[in-house]
């Protein structure tokens, strides 16, 4: 008998300029367009396992093993039906002889190795690698564009985890949506020195989740209002710019800015939402410094901090300026342990250190621990299909860790 399956893993995007807002919360269209880099999902990925099967009762989702809900009408149930709806479309229609896998019901098992729902963009991942495995299973002839339209109704930010490199999720006009989608600025290969430092503050689910937290955000704050008509549209156009130009000044200075300002519109939010803590703050601090003192010396800018809804830390920088970065975090934070994947310590162990000039009282050191990890990554590719063997549901269609 044929199994009809397949498995996808989708990267983890962080925004540059940030998606905060939705002008249609059912279709989720925003309400400004963003900007954000692909990260290497050799190192922070979801992975997804999607089979179709006549004898399948209903349509079933596992997370991580555990069993979530798929509700009429939400936001997995109308991906799962437009990727359904694609596959008679495009597929059925056109070729009588194809199977009908458009009227089976489907099993997806999906798995995050990174924390999720901690302000790490998990449901980017998960959705991406979502409907990545759900049109490898249909056989759809189709653009990571049009796939993005249909992750964007899963997770809005989703729809950028399609692409790899750098990306653009042009917000659109469109009542229907169908011109709000992403699009790929530059490949992962146009800039690839471009890499991150994550600093893993906290793994704990956030208090405010980014959909309620957005809504609240939309009906109070004033700023958003003026971000969204003045701010954002001309950052775009200067962001794309600086990445074709690989001008990391730029880059840094709008991203950081960028950053600063979506935290400010949460504090806006009428009650206000604190995502960031005073750990997040310090790695701010330690940012600001190792910039000022470069730029003192006649020198740009070395790296860029950024923040999405949650106290994690990513730090954009290229390569060359990673080692540094690290010894400052570790100075301040300690780490028991680090996985140095790319030899930027050439050998060594990571040990904190200062760079000279360095002002050592713009923060306080803390123990071991307060930074809980450091994930050193690069700038990566979008999703890719994998093989049988890395399938997450057993011969039963149920997820591998789920059978005896």
């Amino acid at each position: 008998m044929t199994i009809y399956q397949a498995t996808a893993s989708a990267p983890v995007n962080i925004a540059c300029i940030k998606y905060w807002g939705k002008r249609d919360t059912k279709l989720i269209l925003p309400t400004n367009s963003s900007f954000s880099v692909t990260l290497d999902q050799d190192h922070m990925r979801s992975t997804t396992t999607s089979r179709a099967d006549p004898a399948f009762e209903k349509d079933r989702l596992w997370l991580n093993g555990k069993e979530e809900e798929i509700k009429a009408a939400g936001r997995m149930a109308t991906c799962i039906a437009e990727m359904k709806r694609l596959r008679k479309f495009e597929v059925e229609d056109k070729e009588p002889n194809a199977p009908k896998l458009s009227t089976f019901h489907v099993h997806i098992a999906s798995f995050n190795n990174f924390p999720t729902a901690a302000g790490l963009a998990s449901s980017a991942s998960g959705l991406a690698a979502l409907v990545a495995s759900l049109a490898y299973l249909y056989d759809l002839p189709i653009s990571p564009s049009k796939l993005s339209v249909i992750a964007r109704q899963g997770s809005g930010s989703a729809c950028r985890s399609l692409y790899g490199g750098y990306v653009a999720w042009e917000m659109g006009s469109k009542s229907d949506g169908s011109d709000s989608l992403a699009v790929q600025i530059a490949p992962e290969t146009h800039w690839p020195d471009m890499h991150a430092v994550i600093c893993i503050v906290s793994d704990d689910k956030k208090g405010t989740s980014s959909t309620s937290g957005m809504e609240r955000t939309v009906e109070t704050s004033t700023l958003l209002q003026h971000r969204i008509k003045h701010i954002v549209p001309q950052r775009m156009e200067e962001m794309k710019k600086a990445v074709l130009d690989k001008d990391f000044d730029t880059f840094a200075k709008l991203t950081m800015a960028d950053s600063n300002q979506f935290h400010a519109v949460a504090l806006d939010t009428e009650p206000p939402i604190f995502y960031m803590n005073d750990i997040s703050r310090t790695i701010v601090n330690i940012i600001v410094e190792y910039n000022r003192i470069s730029i003192a010396n006649g020198g740009g800018y070395k790296a860029a901090y950024t923040y999405d809804a949650g106290p994690n830390a990513v730090i954009y920088a290229p390569k060359a300026n990673i080692q540094e970065i690290l010894q400052l975090v570790t100075y301040y934070f300690p780490q028991k342990e680090f996985k140095d994947l790319f030899g930027v310590l050439r050998g060594g162990k990571l040990e904190g250190r200062l760079v000279e000039g360095f002002n050592e009282i713009v923060a306080k050191k803390y123990d071991v621990g307060a930074v809980k990890g450091l994930i050193h990554t690069k700038v990566g590719d979008g999703p890719r299909k994998l093989g049988n063997e890395e399938s997450l549901l057993g011969e039963s269609g149920l997820p591998t860790n789920l059978v005896a």
